[in-house]
C-alpha cells in the first residue's frame, strides 16, 4: 500500500513538473514572439538570377520553360551595379516596415553571400563579384530593423540533392543515403554560416514539401538555430518546427487558428522582378489588405523584386512611399495593437490597443457622413480622427431601459477629415471593450 501511495505521489509531482515546464515554454515563446506581434509590416525581397531576364524564380527551369543551362546564363547579367543597400533600407524604413526578409538562396541554389559551400554565389559565380547580403543586413541593424533571412531547403542545382526538374529526380534517399548525407551537411553547413555570421531575428524557410521532417532533420536544424539564438523565430515551412503560419497571396477569409501568422503578398503577380508584369495593386488595395490583416491579428510581408543591377523598380518605390505616408500618419492604430472586434459589430477592419480601451475603426472610402458601431456596451469617452486630431461626435439610438441591448452608435464623420486612402477613427472607451453577443429575442414566427 505504501508503495502504491508513493508511486501516486511521485506521479503527481512528475505531472505537475511537466505542466509547469509546458507553461514556461509557452510563456517563453510568447515573449520571443512579442516583437513580431507588434511589428505588423515587413518587406519581403526576392532578388537573384531570375531578375536578369525577368523569368520565374527557379520554377522556370524546374517546370521546363527554360533549360537549366540557359537559366544559369543569367549570372552574367546579375551585376548589382546600382545596388545601394543603404537606400534599400531607407525605403523599407519609410514604408513603415519593422523587419525585412531577403532571399539569401532560392530553390535554384544561387547564394547572395560568400558561402564556403560551393562557388554558386554572388561573389564567385556572377558578374556582381561581391557579397550582397552582408551590407544589407548591416544596414538593417543600423536602422534598428529586425533581420529576416529566407532560405530554400531544396537546392535544385546541387548535384547531390534529390530533385532537379519536375519530371526528373537524381536519386532516391533509400538507394543512395550517402549522397543525401552529403546534401544534409551542405545545407546545414550553409544555415550554420548564416546563423554565425548574421544571427537573424527570423528564418523564413521554403520548399519543405519535397521531404519529410525526418529526412530534412528538421528538429535538429531548429535546435541548432536556437542554440545560437534562443530568441530567433522560424516560419512554418520547416515542416513541424515553425513558430508562425505563413499563408501566401490569398488573404484568409476567416481568422487563422495560429495566434501568430503572416500573409506574404506580391505587389503585382510576381515575386522576383519581371519587366512585363505591370499588374500592380493600387495603394488603396494594398492598404486595404494590410488593414484586413492586422484586424485579424496578423502581419503583412509585402514583396519587392529588385532588378539584376540592384535598382528597385519605380512602381515598387512609389507603392512603398505611399504606404509609408499612410502608416506614419496612422501608426498609433497599427503598431503594438491587437486584433479588433468581430465584423458584425463594425463593417470594416478594426484594431484594439493592448489594454483594449481604445478601439480603432478603419473606414474605406466615403461613408456618407457617418459610421456605425453595433453592440458596443461601453460608454464612449472621446472620439478623434487618427493622425489628424479632429474630435468627432456620436449619438446612440435604439437603446431601451428594459433591455441589455446597448443600441446602435452612430459616429459623425465629415468629408473634410477623410484620408486619401483610408481614414482611421479612434474610439476611447470607459474600460476594456465589452460587446453585446447574446442572441436576439424572437419577436414573431411565421
Amino acid at each position: 500500500m505504501k508503495k502504491l501511495i508513493t508511486s501516486i505521489f511521485l506521479l503527481a509531482i512528475t505531472s505537475n513538473f511537466a505542466q509547469e515546464q509546458a507553461q514556461d515554454t509557452v510563456s517563453q515563446n510568447e515573449e520571443k514572439m512579442e516583437w513580431f506581434k507588434d511589428a505588423k509590416l515587413g518587406i519581403f525581397i526576392h532578388w537573384g538570377l531570375y531578375a536578369v531576364n525577368g523569368i520565374d524564380e527557379s520554377w522556370s527551369f524546374f517546370n521546363g520553360y527554360i533549360s537549366h543551362k540557359d537559366y544559369l546564363k543569367q549570372t552574367k547579367g546579375f551585376t548589382a551595379k546600382k545596388y545601394d543597400p543603404a537606400a534599400w533600407v531607407d525605403l523599407i524604413k519609410k514604408s513603415g516596415a519593422k523587419y525585412s526578409v531577403i532571399t539569401s538562396k532560392h530553390h535554384d541554389g544561387f547564394a547572395l553571400w560568400d558561402t564556403k559551400f560551393g562557388d554558386f554565389n554572388a561573389v564567385k559565380g556572377a558578374s556582381s563579384k561581391k557579397d550582397v547580403l552582408t551590407p544589407f543586413v548591416s544596414e538593417l541593424r543600423k536602422n534598428n530593423l529586425k533581420v529576416g533571412i529566407y532560405y530554400s531547403l531544396p537546392d535544385w542545382s546541387y548535384n547531390d540533392y534529390t530533385h532537379f526538374i519536375r519530371d526528373s529526380i537524381r536519386y532516391k534517399i533509400a538507394d543512395e543515403p550517402k549522397r543525401w548525407d552529403k546534401f544534409l551537411k551542405y545545407y546545414q553547413g550553409q544555415l550554420k554560416e548564416l546563423s554565425d555570421t548574421y544571427n537573424p531575428d527570423l528564418y523564413w524557410f521554403d520548399g519543405d514539401w519535397e521531404h519529410s521532417s525526418e529526412e530534412w532533420q528538421a528538429p535538429k536544424v531548429r535546435q541548432m538555430l536556437l542554440d545560437r539564438n534562443p530568441n530567433t523565430i522560424l516560419n512554418s515551412r520547416l515542416n513541424d518546427q515553425g513558430d508562425y503560419a505563413t499563408p501566401e497571396q490569398g488573404m484568409p477569409i476567416t481568422r487563422p487558428e495560429n495566434k501568430f501568422w503572416e500573409l506574404c503578398l506580391t505587389m503585382n503577380d510576381s515575386w522576383g522582378y519581371q519587366k512585363n508584369d505591370h499588374n500592380y495593386k493600387t495603394e488603396d488595395q494594398i492598404i486595404g489588405i494590410f488593414a484586413d490583416v492586422i484586424s485579424n491579428g496578423g502581419n503583412l510581408l509585402l514583396d519587392i523584386g529588385p532588378k539584376g543591377d540592384g535598382s528597385i523598380p519605380d512602381e515598387q518605390v512609389a507603392i512603398l512611399e505611399g504606404l509609408g505616408r499612410w502608416t506614419n500618419k496612422h501608426k498609433e492604430a497599427i503598431y503594438d495593437t491587437r486584433s479588433g472586434i468581430p465584423k458584425e459589430h463594425f463593417y470594416g477592419p478594426t484594431t484594439l490597443s493592448k489594454d483594449q480601451t481604445i478601439l480603432y475603426l478603419f473606414v474605406k472610402g466615403n461613408p456618407g457622413g457617418e459610421v456605425v458601431l453595433r453592440g458596443l456596451k461601453n460608454n464612449i469617452n472621446r472620439i478623434w480622427v487618427v493622425g489628424e486630431g479632429t474630435k468627432l461626435s456620436h449619438q446612440v439610438l435604439g437603446k431601451v431601459y428594459w433591455s441589455h441591448y446597448p443600441g446602435i452608435k452612430y459616429i459623425k464623420l465629415p468629408e473634410h477629415v477623410l484620408d486619401e486612402n483610408m481614414t482611421v477613427i479612434a474610439v476611447l472607451l470607459d474600460g476594456k471593450v465589452d460587446l453585446y453577443r447574446e442572441d436576439g429575442a424572437v419577436i414573431e414566427s411565421n
